[in-house]
C-alpha cells in the first residue's frame, strides 16, 4: 500500500462527499477511487459499502479511519522533520465571516504568507451557519466562527470578542438616543440573515420584549451601512464603525438598555484534524484577531 492510497481513502471517509475529498486532494473523482480501489486490493477486502446512494465505510473500513489518521500524521512529521526549511506547505482553506474579512483577514494573511511562503491560502466568507458545515463536511480546514460549535466532531477554540453598537440615521429618530421597542415597532430591524452571528445578540436583547416588527435581512455589512444611512430602519453596526460614522454625522449611535453583550468568536476545526498545519494556524489567528481594527470596505 502506498500513502497515496491511505490519504485518498483517509479523506474520502472523512469528507462528506468524494467529490470533496477529491477537491482537498487536487484529484478527479475518478482518480481518488482508482487510489481507494488499488487500497482495497493490497487488503483483500471492500472499505467502502457502494451498493448505496452514497458510499458508506464497511466495517474494515471504520477500523482503517484511525490507523490511516495516525500513519499520515506521522508522514507529515517525518517530512517537517527532514525539510531543509521547516515550515508549512501545500494549501490550506479557511472561513471567515464578513467582519473578519473586513477587518484583520489581511493582517492575517501577511504574517501567515511571511512565516509559511510555500503555503497557499484559500479563504472562503459567509455566515456561520455556512462555514460550520464546511468544516464538518471537510471542505474546509477550519473556519473562524461566532460561538461555539454544538457538534461532537467540531472542536471551539476561544479566540477572541466583537462589539456591536445600534445605529440609525438621525433624520428618522426624531432626536431619540435610546434603542426601544416603541422605536422598532415603527423602524424596520435591518440585519444579517439568520444564522450569523449577530441575530444571536439580537434575539438574545430582544428577549421578553414584545417587538415584533419589520425584519430587513441584508448579508453584507457595507449594504447593511448603506440601508442605515438612507434612513431606512435601524440595525447594528460594529462599535467602532458606528462611531465613526457618528462622528462625520452618518449616523447615530444609540443607547441600549441593556447594553448589547459582546459576541464572542471561535476557531473551529474538525476534532479528528491533528495536521500541524491546524495548530499552527490556530495560533496566527490568535495573534492576528482584532475586531476593532479599521473595517475596510470596497
Amino acid at each position: 500500500m502506498t500513502l497515496k492510497q491511505l490519504e485518498a481513502f483517509y479523506w474520502a471517509a472523512t469528507c462528506a462527499s468524494f467529490a470533496v475529498a477529491a477537491e482537498r486532494l487536487h484529484l478527479s473523482v475518478s482518480s481518488l477511487s482508482k487510489r481507494i480501489t488499488e487500497l482495497e486490493e493490497v487488503l483483500g477486502q471492500p472499505l467502502f459499502d457502494r451498493s448505496g446512494h452514497k458510499a458508506a465505510l464497511t466495517g474494515a473500513g471504520q477500523r482503517l479511519v484511525p490507523q490511516a489518521r495516525e500513519l499520515l500524521a506521522a508522514a507529515d512529521q517525518i517530512r517537517a522533520s527532514m525539510a531543509e526549511t521547516p515550515g508549512l506547505r501545500g494549501r490550506c482553506r479557511f472561513g471567515v465571516g464578513e467582519l473578519t474579512a473586513l477587518t484583520w483577514l489581511p493582517r492575517l494573511i501577511g504574517v501567515v504568507r511571511a512565516a509559511y511562503p510555500d503555503l497557499v491560502l484559500e479563504p472562503y466568507v459567509d455566515i456561520g451557519q455556512v462555514l460550520e458545515q464546511r468544516v464538518a463536511d471537510g471542505e474546509l480546514d477550519f473556519a473562524v466562527i461566532a460561538g461555539r460549535s454544538s457538534r461532537a466532531g467540531i472542536a471551539s477554540s476561544p479566540i477572541g470578542q466583537a462589539r456591536f453598537s445600534w445605529a440609525a440615521a438621525p433624520s428618522v429618530l426624531d432626536g431619540e438616543t435610546r434603542m426601544t421597542t416603541a422605536l422598532l415597532a415603527r423602524l424596520p430591524l435591518v440585519t444579517l440573515p439568520a444564522g450569523a452571528g449577530t441575530t444571536r445578540i439580537i434575539d438574545d436583547w430582544l428577549a421578553g420584549r414584545d417587538a415584533a416588527g419589520e425584519r430587513l435581512c441584508c448579508n453584507n455589512w457595507g449594504a447593511i451601512a448603506g440601508l442605515l444611512i438612507e434612513g431606512t430602519g435601524v440595525g447594528l453596526l460594529p462599535s467602532h464603525w458606528a462611531e465613526a460614522l457618528q462622528a462625520e454625522g452618518s449616523l447615530r449611535v444609540l443607547q441600549g438598555e441593556p447594553e448589547l453583550a459582546a459576541l464572542p468568536y471561535a476557531f473551529q476545526y474538525r476534532r479528528d484534524d491533528t495536521r500541524p498545519l491546524v495548530a499552527r494556524l490556530r495560533d496566527a489567528v490568535a495573534a492576528a484577531v482584532d475586531f476593532s481594527a479599521p473595517c475596510r470596505l470596497p
